[in-house]
């Protein structure tokens, strides 16, 4: 009776022991897997002009072209402006998962420029509660054009490189709210070392708003609009304005589609921006959407995988 009682114990005990190895395991592999993150709020590392929620993955080249043509007014003798085009191209490469880098070259004014994008916090889909992706995006563009194209430049203005530098710094802040809807809210500074006159403002404060509304697997339409705070750019005189009542600075607003093809993504857009890096697009638009100055335009996104990243030994 006695052998008999202590064989069940044993036998309790044992079953007790497996079952709690297993809980064990199983807790040991949820904290493992880690969170699960939030991934394509947009379907790629741009809005339209401006950065997205987005990062290029680790190891991963995004070969970018971004064609722009003339505006709508032009009418038929210049095919509504398709006579001309302006073209930036574009390299970005993921160091990581949360680092991205980025040099391009546009025809606008013959700009370089670069940046450094960082993603601070990613939204959770579970395993940890942060509702938003914040990214940080610095960048940096500089004109090579020859000073005697440069319009404002005067002949006698001692041309320094110094003078063709320009910064921009943006907070990228936004959330997936659904598998079709996304926002985003990016407020940013632009410092341009030289500007054209004494009334402007070196450094430009600015704050964008965009959003993404998936409308199939492969189709989605995008906006976004920059808002310069008042009293930075300067506004046109009196005379400028009865020679040209559309003079002035304007916000940049564009609207387009993103249409995914396999390893590409086609921007199709309509905008009033004609440049495409952040000094031009938001301190330099002068187009008017009320008076047909819309470019029309594409980007087309092609993605290469350069370095397969060493996965974690389990």
């Amino acid at each position: 009776m006695i052998r008999t009682s202590c064989l069940s114990i044993l036998l309790l005990f044992a079953t007790s022991t497996l079952f709690a190895q297993e809980d064990l395991l199983k807790l040991l592999g949820e904290e493992e897997s880690g969170p699960e993150y939030t991934s394509a709020s947009f379907k790629t590392t741009r809005v339209i002009n401006g950065h997205s929620l987005e990062n290029t993955a680790h190891g991963v080249l995004d070969v970018r072209i971004n064609h722009r043509f003339g505006t709508l007014d032009e009418g038929l003798g210049n095919f509504f402006g398709l006579d001309q085009s302006e073209v930036r191209i574009g390299f970005d490469y993921g160091l990581t998962d949360r680092i991205m880098v980025g040099i391009g070259r546009s025809g606008y004014q013959k700009t370089v420029d670069g940046f450094a994008k960082y993603k601070l916090l990613r939204q959770c889909e579970s395993g940890c509660g942060m509702p938003i992706t914040a990214a940080f995006v610095a960048s940096s563009s500089i004109t090579t054009l020859e000073k005697e194209f440069v319009p404002w430049y005067s002949a006698e203005r001692q041309d320094y490189f110094t003078h063709r530098l320009a910064y921009s710094f943006q907070l990228v802040l936004g959330r997936k709210f659904s598998e079709r809807l996304t926002l985003q809210l990016t407020p940013g500074v632009v410092h341009r070392n030289l500007v054209e006159y004494n009334e402007e403002s070196n450094d430009v404060v600015n704050i964008g708003f965009a959003g993404r509304m998936k409308l199939s697997k492969r189709v989605a339409v995008n906006a976004e609009y920059f808002y310069v705070l008042p009293n930075q750019l300067r506004e046109p005189t009196p005379a400028e304005l009865a020679a040209d009542p559309n003079a002035g600075p304007r916000n940049c607003l564009s609207i387009g589609f993103d249409i995914e093809t396999g390893g590409h993504v086609f921007q199709l857009h309509f905008t009033n921006s004609t440049g495409m890096f952040e000094r031009a697009f938001i301190t330099e638009t002068t187009n008017s959407w009320l008076d047909r100055e819309v470019h029309y335009g594409f980007n087309i996104s092609r993605v290469f995988t350069v370095h397969e990243p060493k996965k974690p030994k389990g």
